[in-house]
């Protein structure tokens, strides 16, 4: 299966829920289950953590658990860089991808998780290597991290959850190395991201 799909679907899961939301998980489970089983199982449990939920008490959950708390923001470049110059650089050059790639912009900025991970599915191998190494992973593992405290048992953990684990398969050997230190401004100015 195209890369590109199993992140899209996963992408899927990380935008304000509509009616067809379910439908959405469902499908989700489906692609990752032929690519990564255990980040199907976190979006089987996913799947049943939501069940009998109407779209308004998905939307409010979603709500609550992105868009009021910035430690589960989902914009990537937040959580790499904060509200610094080192931001806005990674803004224009998310944007500047999104163009050579052909990915429309939604009404998200572009260092919206979803955009991320249109932009790492779609790109070159080598490229999708580095970029998931030295930000998609990093801004990851901080969104998971504001999950720490998650005595109210957050589903939307799981969905975090699952892409972790893709990504994982997907590089895992190059994460490992990595461990050490993203270099996430060194990718920002080198020539993967112009």
């Amino acid at each position: 299966m195209e890369t590109s799909h199993t992140y899209d679907s996963l992408a899927a899961l990380l935008v304000y829920p509509s009616a067809d939301y379910q439908h959405c998980v469902t499908r989700a489970v489906e692609v990752l289950a032929s690519v990564d089983a255990q980040g199907a199982a976190s979006l089987e449990h996913f799947a049943e953590q939501i069940r009998g939920l109407s779209t308004e008490e998905l939307q409010e959950r979603f709500i609550q658990t992105f868009d009021m708390n910035p430690s589960r923001s989902l914009e990537a470049g937040w959580h790499l860089f904060g509200e610094n110059y080192d931001r806005g650089t990674f803004l224009v050059k998310m944007r500047q991808q999104l163009r050579r790639l052909g990915i429309a912009e939604s009404g998200e900025l572009p260092d919206h998780i979803t955009h991320v991970l249109a932009v790492l599915g779609r790109m070159p191998a080598g490229e999708a290597e580095e970029f998931a190494v030295a930000c998609v992973f990093p801004a990851l593992e901080k969104m998971r991290a504001g999950f720490d405290d998650n005595k109210e048992g957050n589903p939307f953990k799981d969905v975090l959850d699952a892409l972790a684990s893709m990504l994982r398969g997907q590089h895992g050997d190059a994460l490992l190395d990595a461990a050490a230190g993203a270099p996430a401004l060194r990718v920002l100015q080198g020539s993967e991201l112009r």
